[in-house]
């Protein structure tokens, strides 16, 4: 399931994973021409598959399918399991684009009959109808109160524009809701969407998304004070909408989604839905989040391919040349200007494993993938310590410290997708970018140090199968 898309003009949108007894369900809005259908309004429906080990997986059929004429959309929400029912949180966009807060049931978690989807609860006159959507259940473990959180949109705020907030019901048994005032009003521009509220190792963890990426916040008591991490997004800002669940062996992973190009360009405007994207969370020490490819769910790979350092599969070019001490491990003396190695005959879906010994901080280092033979025409994959940032083609993640120390990058080129996860084994952090390149096709691959000397101790390339 990772990289997945449906067949024909259908494609992966929002995701809701659930994992209830031993079973990681994944509920995803299944989308038809990047939400254009119905008039814009999306027509989405719920799909569904499940599994018990992130390998082989169900197919179910749709979980909550549009079942009325007035149904524009069945919008993102949440499965939470309350008095042995799996009850499914959702929102319904009507055909004049109001949002409405629906509910289902089900005694399996695959089949569910929908509960007065009209009447569940209505956008209050504070907000916007058109923005109450995305509901998030939680129960606070404190007082036993259980807890709604709603996209929303304030109708009246003193910053035009920056009303966008986490609406808040609360309920003594998720039937009779009472509206409080707004669980949090982040300050953005858009509306935050998509909420994932969790406990794990001591923290709680509130999640949304803005212009589709992911934030988190933290804190030790369920409903705050929040605190907004150094590095509060989760990935790349291609990896849409991440929500999560738990797994086994205290393990929580993460689902969201990789938008196609306009027009199959690099350059082409990321659009609405694409292929399915898994993440497998890491906690550091300090309460903050990585996350990093799932290890059952990285494609499956042929042998290793033989690696030497000769005129016909490396060479060396620049005015520094690189030089190798035994095996695979290179040498990449740039802080002069800039070293080279260049590998020819990678195949175009391959596994690659490298492990990076900078030294210092200046300059930056990486690969350039996909190149046909020219260095400058290749997608570069460009990690700057001084800057904390990496660099995949046109993509960038920030913060990312520890670069200036022993890295192991993990690199999977997969059709058009470009899926990176870096960890500095020395302080055990995972930071992840992932791209959609879909011009270049290339065989060859470059190694490159700029003005910093970069030992390469271990290189594997694998082709995928």
């Amino acid at each position: 399931m990772q990289y997945f898309k449906p067949a024909g003009n259908f494609f992966v949108g929002d995701c809701m994973p659930y994992f209830h007894d031993g079973l990681f369900h994944l509920y995803y809005l299944l989308d038809e021409n990047h939400h254009q259908s119905l008039n814009g309004l999306g027509g989405h429906q719920w799909a569904h598959a499940s599994t018990t080990d992130l390998v082989h997986w169900t197919q179910h059929p749709l979980a909550l399918p549009i079942s009325d004429e007035q149904e524009g959309s069945i919008c993102t929400g949440s499965v939470y399991f309350h008095r042995g029912k799996h009850c499914a949180f959702y929102a319904t966009r009507g055909l004049n684009r109001h949002q409405r807060l629906s509910l289902a049931v089900s005694d399996d978690a695959i089949h569910f009959v929908k509960i007065n989807p009209d009447l569940f609860f209505p956008p209050q006159p504070d907000y916007s109808p058109l923005h109450f959507r995305d509901p998030c259940p939680f129960l606070d473990p404190e007082t036993g109160i259980y807890h709604l959180l709603i996209s929303a949109q304030l109708a009246s705020y003193p910053l035009s524009g920056r009303g966008g907030c986490l609406a808040h019901l609360t309920s003594p048994d998720l039937d009779r809701w009472t509206m409080q005032e707004p669980f949090l009003i982040p300050g953005y521009a858009d509306v935050p969407e998509c909420s994932d509220f969790f406990f794990w190792n001591g923290w709680y963890y509130l999640i949304f998304s803005t212009s589709l990426t992911a934030h988190y916040r933290m804190s030790r008591r369920p409903l705050g004070p929040w605190i907004q991490p150094p590095v509060d997004t989760l990935d790349g800002p291609l990896a849409r909408v991440m929500k999560t669940a738990p797994f086994t062996g205290g393990r929580r992973i993460g689902a969201a989604w990789l938008g196609t190009r306009a027009g199959d360009k690099d350059d082409g405007k990321p659009q609405w839905g694409g292929h399915l994207l898994f993440r497998e969370l890491i906690q550091h020490i300090d309460g903050t989040l990585g996350c990093k490819i799932p290890s059952e769910m990285v494609p499956p790979c042929g042998e290793s391919i033989p690696l030497t350092l000769t005129a016909t599969t490396v060479t060396a070019v620049g005015d520094t040349a690189p030089s190798a001490a035994q095996g695979e491990r290179i040498r990449l003396d740039g802080r002069s200007g800039l070293s080279v190695v260049q590998i020819v005959g990678v195949p175009h879906n391959a596994h690659i494993a490298i492990r990076l010994t900078p030294t210092g901080r200046s300059g930056d280092f990486g690969l350039r993938l996909r190149s046909t033979g020219d260095y400058e025409h290749a997608y570069a994959l460009a990690i700057t310590p001084a800057a904390g940032t990496v660099t995949l083609g046109n993509q960038t993640i920030y913060g990312v410290a520890g670069l200036d120390q022993p890295l192991q990058v993990v690199i999977v080129l997969k059709d058009d997708i470009s899926d990176v996860c870096i960890s500095i084994t020395d302080i055990g952090t995972y930071r992840c970018i992932v791209n959609r390149c879909p011009e270049l096709h290339g065989n060859h691959l470059y190694l490159f140090a700029h003005n910093v000397a970069v030992t390469v101790d271990e290189i594997e390339i694998r082709p995928l199968l």
